[in-house]
């Protein structure tokens, strides 16, 4: 019987895709888009200065890839890992598979797509092929990542990109399966650090640990044929209570694409996800009540436990810890009826009027399950207690703005792109929004950072 590991080789090697289809592409090229955008927002923020003063103090002769789109370039390895840090830096990059698969996918693929040649139909065709490798591993365990502890961008997106970068080099099986394999071993990221520096960095880090994990393959490293199957291997180790599904088949995996329907969801707000459907509510319900902060005297938001888990800063000092605090959200939403990049500042989140709403709000959770996302409940609910007595009911949320099953126009995504580019100087963003745009038609990636194809 063929291993979980040699079938997601397989895959990786010899994808039954020669490109990506194109009801596939759009979703990626939104994905590609929209991480971009996110990585040059974030490029400013202190743990993108600190990864790239790590990879400074250490950078070899080799230039490879472009930092940030800039004229800096780096090896491959490190750019991914500033670029990846930065697409996740500020919390505003897609989300999809309990976590957030462009933030790795499309770093570690632009920098070696960079060294390589490739062109934008060969980093659509990898995406999709890390896509689907994260998309079957992340529905093999019955238990929620996050309850557990473990951060999904962090452990899945690592080997998700060992499998996307490996594919983009045309790798063979076997050196394929070494990468797959050794990406597994190099995989961590924990709940626990969530709303510090530390956050970023595993999407940075994941990015670029799957880019080392493929060159060390090619020069012949090697490692367990079923390491991410065995019971101490991968998705063992991930589940305590080893509630992992190892009887399914990954034989036909791609022939069947989970992107088309999981999708991508693309974020309104520059904070945890976990919080959007609760955002929503409280400013449709402000909006259509015309309300101001003294009008109410109490916020009751329903959300899921594993939410609950994700979101545990109730007294927020920073507007790092605020990405990652219901209370938080609920107060910028209920008092400027936005939560955007404007509101996340320190000075904002301890200003007197956010503080006094924070400690009106109520969380408690329900134990619903959505069969699309199972990190989130089902739906989420505000009941809003005015002081006149009257009570707000939001209703059941099903889907935030922005989910894939309620996506972001065209329009919408355009105008997110350059706010989140707005002075960067050295990028024309206009023209980076078109290539981007018809990513498939680029004969060579490097171009996006305005460098010439290479020879």
């Amino acid at each position: 019987m063929i291993g979980l590991t040699e079938m997601l080789a397989r895959f990786a090697s010899r994808p039954p895709f020669s490109a990506a289809p194109d009801a596939a592409a759009r979703v990626i090229r939104n994905g590609f888009i929209d991480t971009v955008a996110t990585m040059i927002a974030g490029r400013s923020e202190p743990v993108v200065q600190i990864v790239r003063q790590h990879v400074g103090a250490r950078r070899s002769a080799a230039r490879e890839a472009s930092v940030l789109l800039t004229a800096e370039r780096a090896p491959t390895q490190d750019a991914a890992l500033i670029n990846g840090t930065a697409a996740h830096a500020l919390d505003y990059d897609d989300v999809a598979l309990a976590g957030h698969p462009s933030a790795v996918l499309v770093p570690a693929l632009m920098a070696e797509g960079e060294a390589i040649g490739a062109s934008g139909s060969d980093l659509l065709r990898a995406y999709l092929v890390g896509y689907e490798t994260w998309a079957d591993l992340v529905n093999r365990d019955a238990d929620p990542y996050h309850i557990k502890g473990w951060h999904p961008t962090a452990v899945l997106g690592t080997v998700a990109a060992a499998a996307a970068i490996a594919s983009l080099r045309q790798l063979s099986v076997e050196t394929c399966r070494h990468a797959i394999a050794l990406s597994a071993s190099m995989a961590a990221g924990l709940v626990a650090n969530f709303g510090t520096m530390t956050k970023p960095f595993h999407a940075g880090r994941a990015a670029s640990s799957a880019v080392e994990a493929v060159h060390l393959a090619m020069r012949g490293m090697t490692a367990s044929p079923d390491a991410i199957e065995h019971h101490a291997g991968f998705l063992g180790a991930l589940s305590p209570k080893g509630n992992v599904d190892l009887e399914r088949s990954a034989e036909r995996l791609g022939q069947s694409l989970r992107i088309l329907d999981s999708g991508l969801s693309l974020k309104k707000y520059p904070i945890c996800y976990a919080t959007h459907r609760i955002v929503d509510a409280v400013i449709d319900l402000a909006r259509s009540g015309n309300l101001q902060p003294d009008d109410v005297s109490s916020v009751h938001a329903i959300v899921g436990v594993a939410q609950a888990s994700m979101l545990r800063n109730h007294a927020p000092a920073t507007a790092l810890e605020a990405k990652f605090s219901l209370e938080f959200a609920v107060a910028s939403a209920l008092i400027a009826r936005a939560v955007g990049l404007a509101q996340l500042s320190d000075e904002f989140v301890n200003s007197q009027p956010v503080r006094r709403a924070m400690e009106k709000v109520e969380i408690s959770t329900v134990q619903t399950t959505c069969p699309i996302d199972p990190t989130f409940a089902f739906s989420d609910r505000v009941r809003m207690r005015l002081v006149d007595g009257r009570v707000l009911d939001s209703g059941e949320i099903r889907f935030a703005r922005g989910n894939a099953k309620l996506p972001l126009g065209e329009e919408e995504l355009k105008v997110k792109f350059f706010d989140c580019v707005a002075g960067a100087e050295h990028i024309d963003a206009a023209a980076l929004y078109a290539r981007l745009a018809g990513l498939d038609a680029v004969p060579n990636v490097r171009e996006l950072a305005g460098e010439p194809a290479l020879t």
